[in-house]
């Protein structure tokens, strides 16, 4: 495949309140680093990848203090009040006519691979394309009492996970279209709600999303590991 123009948004405006930790979960520290030092790492590394977007919360202190903060490929922007806010923010300081992949703050174990595999799938389906894992375990609905109503089937079911790559003007709209906006939980919702088709490929099932404090556990494993090289 031919050199691309492409750009990245790390969305680390959240605080990430179930970690427990005195301050947002993507600056807990990690094998001599921060998570979100981890998380952003392969995306300036990578050669295709022109611009990386770090959204911050507007009373964030930690970023600047970061040994990357200063490196040339990135640029801070003050995210807004949900998540879908800040990534809009972002988006709209990158070229519209190009590709932009999003990427959660507190996944520090993406892997260079699974970017490359996202690229291509996304580029090859024209509208764009997710990461995902295929849910392995027997899946429970239950009622607000916490009683079982239903056992879902697995099949064709899917862990989304980031990052979510699309056309940077097409993800604009679907996500300034959405009638609920409220519902956008990630990239791909937007999209679907716009009635735009959406490829997920499968991803690492190590790309962990740090939510919990037995997280940051299991994610220095994952980095520790000879086979995440």
């Amino acid at each position: 495949m031919s050199r691309l123009n492409l750009n990245a948004v790390i969305a680390a405006a959240g605080i990430g309140q179930r970690v427990g930790a005195h301050i947002p979960k993507q600056y807990l520290p990690l094998l001599g680093k921060t998570i979100i030092e981890h998380s952003i790492a392969p995306f300036l590394n990578h050669p295709d990848i022109k611009k990386v977007i770090v959204v911050i919360a507007e009373n964030d202190c930690w970023f600047a203090q970061l040994p990357l903060a200063e490196n040339s490929k990135i640029k801070v922007v003050i995210g807004g009040k949900e998540r879908v806010d800040s990534v809009l923010c972002a988006l709209k300081v990158l070229p519209s006519e190009e590709y932009v992949l999003v990427h959660d703050a507190a996944r520090p174990c993406i892997k260079s691979t699974d970017i490359n595999k996202l690229i291509n799938t996304a580029v090859q389906s024209k509208h764009g394309a997710i990461l995902g894992t295929r849910v392995r375990d027997t899946m429970k609905r239950s009622d607000f009492d916490g009683q079982i109503t239903q056992t879902v089937s697995r099949t064709n079911l899917w862990h989304a996970l980031t990052p979510q790559m699309f056309e940077n003007k097409v993800l604009i709209n679907a996500i300034e279209s959405a009638e609920f906006p409220e519902q956008i939980t990630d990239e791909a919702s937007a999209m679907e709600m716009a009635g735009l088709p959406v490829a997920i490929i499968e991803g690492r099932s190590d790309n962990l999303k740090v939510t919990r404090s037995e997280d940051l556990t299991l994610a220095e494993l994952y980095l520790s590991s000879p086979t995440s090289k």
